[in-house]
């Protein structure tokens, strides 16, 4: 092979790759969306229902209107020489019922977190994923390029910004949804380790289904369900179940398959953007000049990320 040739290839392989890179982001950005949009029917589902209930039910959704999506797939691949071995199968439900287990925890807290904090503040505290994906990424000897590192720090400025009207000090429930934070980090970075090499689709509904069996627990000892007030709750659950589970979740999965979990991580955390806008069109709740300020700042975040790696040279 000729270095022409090689060099050819190269390039060929880069212009995969970043196109790849830029389809996840835009994934990770519909995902952001459908998360900020769905603040408002999370909050008030919990008008009607616990939060395990809420959590349970939701996710158990989310998985199932995975199946026939699974089954359609399945179909269409039929005549493919692609058979899964026993150990591929193993594989696949081993890494879901992981991702699944961090996903309860982190949800979890977050839930019952948002019953003792202002909405603004939890916002600020669950999306400081953004600061601990990084600092957890260094465990596994992946260090972020300089360009993204000032992504990671304008990010946590622009989400300060954007959503912090109070004081800073910890609560009980900001305490919790803290704790949801770091656990959202260690879903990330599972999701980017074991999404690798197995159905995306099948691995989101086996994580959701394993949220929201694991979720019955509490919701059965701690809370006291009934019919009457799920149905109160019909449209947060279905829009909850179905969008931010369903599809947002999903979309996390597959698009990390070519993203960084830093990245990843600020893209994501681009929920809180979406959020003030929806509750500015939905509500009429216009953003202050500061918000507005932490919006432009997450902008340039987010661009600041997508940028070629910048690496300091050594003398």
């Amino acid at each position: 092979m000729t270095a022409k040739q090689t060099l050819k290839q190269r390039l060929v392989l880069k212009t995969l790759t970043d196109k790849k890179n830029f389809l996840g982001t835009l994934e990770l950005l519909l995902a952001a969306f459908i998360w900020g949009s769905a603040f408002i029917a999370q909050s008030v589902g919990m008008d009607h229902i616990g939060p395990f209930t809420f959590q349970s039910i939701r996710f158990l959704i989310g998985g199932i209107v995975l199946l026939p999506v699974i089954f359609v797939r399945k179909r269409m691949t039929k005549n493919e020489t692609d058979k899964r071995t026993k150990e591929s199968k193993t594989k696949l439900l081993k890494s879901g019922i992981i991702c699944g287990l961090f996903l309860t925890v982190a949800a979890s807290f977050q839930q019952v977190g948002l019953v003792y904090t202002t909405p603004g503040k939890a916002g600020f505290l669950t999306t400081l994923y953004v600061l601990f994906v990084p600092l957890f990424s260094l465990f596994f000897k992946k260090i972020p390029s300089i360009n993204v590192w000032l992504a990671v720090i304008g990010a946590t400025v622009g989400l300060y910004l954007l959503c912090m009207n109070g004081s800073l000090a910890l609560s009980f429930g900001d305490t919790l949804v803290f704790i949801s934070a770091l656990c959202y980090a260690a879903h990330i970075i599972a999701v980017d380790k074991l999404s690798a090499d197995v159905d995306p689709i099948k691995l989101s509904s086996i994580q959701f289904l394993t949220v929201g069996v694991v979720s019955l627990i509490p919701m059965l000892t701690l809370e006291i369900p009934n019919i009457s007030s799920v149905v109160s709750a019909w449209l947060p659950i279905l829009y909850t179940g179905i969008l931010s589970s369903g599809v947002a979740y999903t979309l996390q999965v597959v698009a990390q398959r070519h993203t960084e979990p830093t990245v990843a991580a600020i893209t994501m955390s681009f929920e809180s953007v979406f959020a003030a806008i929806c509750e500015c069109l939905i509500l009429l709740n216009f953003p202050t000049v500061k918000e507005s300020v932490g919006c432009i700042i997450m902008f340039i975040a987010i661009i600041l990320a997508q940028l070629p790696p910048i690496k300091l040279k050594r003398s």
